[in-house]
């Protein structure tokens, strides 16, 4: 081939991840635990016929037009024909991208085959290989990146294979056991087991697998794999003290502390995690993502002054820009200066942060009596962001409804509608403000439009239901609608309240006990303890259904279904 097409085709290579979608399958995994994997070493490629080159550079064109099934054929083809470890490379991550799995078997062993002192290769076989049910030929793979690795390629077969399905975990289970009969106290291969336990629900099994092979000096993985088990059994408590003597072991290991900061957090133990998230700012002051962290302590412990400075430190270095301004209204409005959280919320730019920032603008601006300039930016905001128009109606609407203008959230909720006819959530939306309106008919044609056009849509049916059984006497057909909606989510605390409802209407009283008491333990809500509190009242057990009541007004005290059904079965809204 002549040096232009050579010159060409390399960088048509170097810069592949960055013209088609499918990237290493590593970069999608969670590998924040384990030890980074080193730089990929520029790819050497062998000189290609012209038929090779013109079949490689379609392939690359085809992926910037999407159209990775023509990319995948012409990149397998160029892998079996050139042997290629570059080729076969490339053709293996889009066929694993893709799924298409006999694909990624097969370009997997060509590159492993051709390119036998790369440990991604030989990794890459050894998943695809036990992803097909051959475990003995996986474990021989396994084998030689056991033996040729450094410390990490280990780790990230394992990470890469624990996100997989459960029978190829399982295969890979049985390779790693007969790996460990070879290899019985490597570190790595017990962290590996451990984990694909872990992920396979075999969290006691995990546990003690840890715990009987404590890990070597230097290997931190297992530490916070042993720590997130104990976390997920509800045992946190029990990992504090393995992470707190590690961090003094590994001061500087920036894993430990962070998964450490992480558990106080969850444990509410904020103070705490603001020291600790302190300490890691200090230690690493380039890392943003740890002065957000921060940030939001703070603002969780109500520290605003050090919450502001951090949020403040973000935009002046350009990162988390949109959060931090809506956090920094979130402080004004907490220190009552309306306007500085309107002007922070009006810099938030389209993104994951900007409807809440409409929210927020809309909210204080009508819970001033500033109605019309609310609806005016909001119409602004569609006119600048069409892609969110249908959000800022409901964001509208929803304003108006909490500042007790359902007028008002009737005339916009009607005039979305009108512009997007067949939307599912505004039709939601209007069914239950319709009903809040005591307008039992739109509601229930809303939700049977929805109902129409996608029969198992759980959430209309349990709402359709439960207003049947609450506000009419059509208690059958209510029961089947809430029945349909409890086969499809049979553990939602909602739709559980809703069938104890209406067999408490039907007169089914223990079941309706003991489905509301399942719905009272999942969601402590104050409904579902007025519900479940009239049916003890009802089977005579008045005792238990005060003290429901009684928890339940200590944590919301100004419950109106609370105080109405206390007022209709005790003639008073106190206890």
């Amino acid at each position: 081939m002549n040096r232009s097409s050579a010159l060409f085709l390399a960088f048509v290579f170097l810069n592949g991840c960055q013209m088609m979608a499918p990237g290493s399958p590593d970069a999608k995994k969670p590998v924040a635990e384990t030890t980074p994997a080193p730089a990929a070493k520029p790819q050497v490629y062998s000189s290609f016929t012209p038929d090779t080159v013109v079949s490689l550079l379609t392939a690359e064109l085809a992926g910037q037009r999407n159209r990775f099934d023509v990319a995948l054929d012409n990149y397998v083809t160029q892998a079996i024909k050139t042997q290629d470890p570059g080729v076969s490379e490339r053709a293996y991550r889009i066929a694993e991208y893709l799924g298409a799995d006999q694909a990624a078997l097969d370009t997997s062993l060509i590159w492993s085959k051709n390119d036998p002192a790369n440990p991604d290769s030989q990794r890459a076989a050894a998943i695809q290989l036990a992803r097909a049910g051959r475990y003995d030929e996986s474990m021989v793979y396994m084998e030689k990146v056991l033996q040729g690795q450094g410390d990490t390629h280990f780790d990230f077969l394992a990470l890469s294979a624990a996100e997989t399905d459960a029978d190829t975990r399982n295969g890979l289970l049985k390779s790693f056991d007969n790996l460990l009969v070879k290899y019985p106290k490597n570190g790595q291969l017990i962290f590996g087991k451990a984990l694909l336990l872990q992920q396979n629900g075999n969290t006691d099994v995990a546990l003690k697998l840890l715990e009987d092979n404590p890990p070597s000096d230097g290997e931190i993985a297992p530490i916070l794999l042993h720590a997130r088990i104990l976390q997920g059994m509800n045992r946190g408590k029990e990992a504090m003290p393995l992470l707190e003597k590690s961090i003094k072991k590994y001061p500087d290991d920036k894993r430990l502390r962070l998964t450490y900061a992480r558990m106080l957090v969850e444990q509410n133990r904020m103070e705490d995690a603001k020291v600790q998230f302190s300490s890691l700012v200090q230690q690493f002051p380039d890392d943003d993502e740890l002065r957000y962290s921060l940030a939001l302590v703070c603002l969780e412990n109500k520290a605003w002054d050090e919450a502001s400075g951090y949020l403040e430190d973000l935009i002046s270095r350009d990162s988390h820009v949109d959060s931090a301004h809506l956090n920094l209204g979130r402080v004004a409005e907490e220190r009552n200066d309306p306007q500085k959280a309107l002007t922070e919320y009006a810099q938030v730019g389209p993104g994951s942060d900007y409807l809440p920032a409409q929210l927020r603008q809309a909210d204080i601006l009508m819970s001033h009596g500033r109605t019309a300039d609310a609806s005016k930016l909001l119409a602004s905001a569609r006119d600048a962001q069409p892609d969110y128009a249908i959000q800022l109606y409901l964001v509208e609407a929803e304003t108006m409804e909490n500042n007790k203008q359902n007028d008002q959230a009737w005339t916009v909720l009607g005039k979305a509608l009108k512009q997007y006819p067949d939307d599912l959530n505004l039709l939601y939306t209007r069914a239950m403000l319709a009903e809040k309106r005591d307008d039992l008919s739109q509601m229930e044609i809303d939700l049977r439009a929805i109902l129409k056009r996608e029969p198992n849509n759980a959430m209309a049916l349990n709402a359709l239901g439960y207003t049947l059984s609450d506000r009419t006497t059509r208690y059958a057909e209510a029961k089947d609608l809430i029945e349909k909606a409890h086969s499809l989510n049979p553990e939602d605390p909602a739709v559980l309240d809703s069938l104890g409802w209406v067999n408490y209407r039907l007169g089914n009283l223990d079941e309706a006990e003991r489905l509301l008491r399942q719905a009272l333990e999942r969601f402590p809500d104050h409904e579902v303890a007025a519900h479940l509190g009239e049916v003890l009242w009802a089977k005579g057990n008045q005792r238990e259904a005060r003290k429901v009541w009684g928890k339940a007004l200590e944590q919301q005290p100004d419950s109106p279904i609370l105080r109405s059904t206390l007022r209709r079965l005790t003639g008073s809204e106190t206890l």
